[in-house]
């Protein structure tokens, strides 16, 4: 056996667990959705088929088309305000932290992470119901004469979104940032730039591909949600997710859900596609 050979067997023997993992846990349950999705209901028994109705019925019924919108709404303004938070915070730490001081203030950023999901979302809720500290606040400084109903709306479900994911495109900016050369910038205020030239034409280009990247996955992680939305949202407007889950916990159909899935997860590949290939273009 050649050289070649030995390398090209070592390196399918070294990626075969992966491709095994992702086959077991990832490809064939989706097939198995998939199938189930062009399957029908009859009464309360499922009946194998090849059924596009589930398909027809997402795009006819008003609340399932308005659920995806619904979820496309909230994702991109949460993807939107995020990246305008993170950003500055992302800097700040890069540009003006003392570089011994800067794992310090990752760590305090990337605390929100160490608590548990579902608690942060019902925190939230405590902070902005009608007796939450934000309606007392402003109550008392006499901003408001009676309750902000904040609770239970698309407003706290964004806020508690963009509370989780500022922390995590502040991490991918940051190391987008923290690689970029000062040279870049005296080079810049060598030709005669100031500083929103250089932060125009120089760093905020350059810092892109890990705005990118942190925005795809705040889209992909917020678009599949369900808890925030169920917590802070209540059911005054559904989300895919909650669709789903309303599929298989009170109606029991699971081809619909199943469907349901697939086009969350068609929107999904979507997004990665288009992310891809903006990145490939802005490194042409």
């Amino acid at each position: 056996m050649t050289l070649k050979a030995r390398e090209h067997r070592l390196g399918w023997g070294l990626v075969a667990p992966a491709l095994l993992w992702t086959g077991a846990f990832f490809a064939l349950p989706f097939l198995a959705m998939l199938v189930l999705s062009f399957a029908r209901m009859e009464g309360r028994e499922i009946v194998p088929a090849l059924d596009p109705s589930n398909y027809t019925r997402f795009v006819t019924d008003p609340t399932l088309t308005g659920a995806l919108l619904n979820s496309l709404e909230i994702t991109l303004l949460v993807t939107v305000l995020s990246v305008v938070l993170a950003w500055p915070l992302a800097a700040i730490i890069a540009f003006r932290v003392p570089a011994r001081w800067q794992r310090l203030a990752l760590l305090l950023a990337v605390l929100p992470f160490w608590t548990s999901y579902v608690v942060r979302s019902y925190a939230w809720l405590l902070v902005l119901g009608q007796n939450g500290v934000v309606n007392r606040a402003l109550m008392g400084l006499g901003v408001i004469a009676e309750p902000l109903e904040i609770a239970a709306t698309r407003t706290a479900t964004v806020i508690g979104f963009v509370h989780f994911f500022v922390m995590l495109l502040t991490l991918t900016i940051y190391a987008n940032l923290i690689q970029l050369s000062p040279n870049y910038a005296r080079a810049a205020a060598d030709l005669g730039a100031g500083r929103w030239q250089t932060f125009r034409h120089v760093i905020l280009p350059l810092s892109l591909p890990g705005v990118v990247t942190g925005a795809f996955l705040t889209f992909v992680l917020c678009i599949g949600d369900y808890i925030t939305p169920q917590i802070l949202g209540g059911n005054s407007e559904l989300t895919v997710p909650q669709l789903i889950m309303l599929q298989l916990g009170r109606s029991g159909n699971f081809p619909l859900a199943s469907a349901l899935s697939v086009v969350l997860m068609a929107v999904v590949t979507l997004a990665y596609f288009a992310c891809g290939r903006w990145l490939r273009l802005d490194r042409v």
